[in-house]
């Protein structure tokens, strides 16, 4: 039986308005996925709908022959920064040890066991120098890590990242694909929702491209192909891929 994550049939509406439609597809285990799309085309709301965060209008989500909700502990999530309450009173080993509470409960604080796997985690992703920092005065890319570094105190199978890139520079995001890349090849299975379509073969084994439905899917060098994106992206990706060169110059 493989790990894989299978969607069927999912969609979400808000306030009438069909947000995505028919989403049907498998998320492959021990692979590095990326969900693109023009803005606007439901790539976040598709996340969060196969996590549960949001309520759906109709689909399955399943995983080990489950719905995948049975399977909570098993999948992270790390949410965009801006979402991030930052101004929350708490140290960077504090938010990383929350990632041991789905299996710890809430009832029992985390002990010995516990705060060494956090320690872990940390040495992990190389922060173990901003243990006590407060997570506000953290920069994006070190905030990031510290998100990843939670994920993997839950000792997650999957991880679910929105839009991790958002806002922090070059060398971070570097640090930070490196480091993901290394969790795959341990066997996590990782998805991303991206943007940048300049780092698409780099980054991913596999592809989702979306505009509020499947545009295509599978691996990167069958998905990511200059018909797809203009099925996808319309006249929409003559002007992004000019602008990407620009900023790459």
């Amino acid at each position: 039986m493989n790990n894989n994550i299978w969607i069927d049939n999912l969609s979400v509406a808000y306030q009438g308005k069909q947000a995505i439609q028919a989403v049907d597809l498998v998320l492959r285990e021990k692979k590095l996925t990326g969900i693109i799309g023009p803005n606007g085309a439901g790539k976040s709301t598709l996340m969060k709908a196969a996590l549960g965060l949001i309520a759906k209008s109709s689909g399955d989500v399943t995983y080990l022959n489950q719905p995948l909700k049975n399977n909570q502990k098993r999948v992270a999530y790390v949410e965009q920064r801006q979402n991030a309450d930052l101004s929350f009173p708490i140290d960077v080993f504090g938010v990383v040890l929350l990632g041991t509470y789905p299996k710890v409960g809430l009832i029992r604080r985390p002990g010995k066991k516990e705060k060494e796997l956090a320690w872990h985690c940390l040495e992990k992703v190389g922060m173990t120098e901003f243990a006590k920092r407060q997570i506000g005065e953290l920069s994006g890319g070190q905030l990031q890590r510290v998100f990843i570094a939670r994920a993997l105190a839950q000792e997650a199978d999957w991880f679910f990242l929105d839009e991790p890139f958002v806002g922090i520079d070059a060398s971070s995001e570097r640090t930070i694909i490196d480091l993901l890349k290394q969790l795959r090849n341990e066997g996590k299975s990782i998805v991303i929702v991206h943007h940048d379509l300049h780092k698409v073969n780099d980054y991913f084994d596999d592809l989702v491209l979306l505009n509020k439905q499947v545009i295509a899917y599978g691996e990167v060098a069958q998905t990511f192909t200059a018909e797809n994106l203009q099925r996808g992206y319309g006249e929409e990706i003559t002007e992004m891929l000019r602008m990407g060169e620009r900023k790459n110059d």
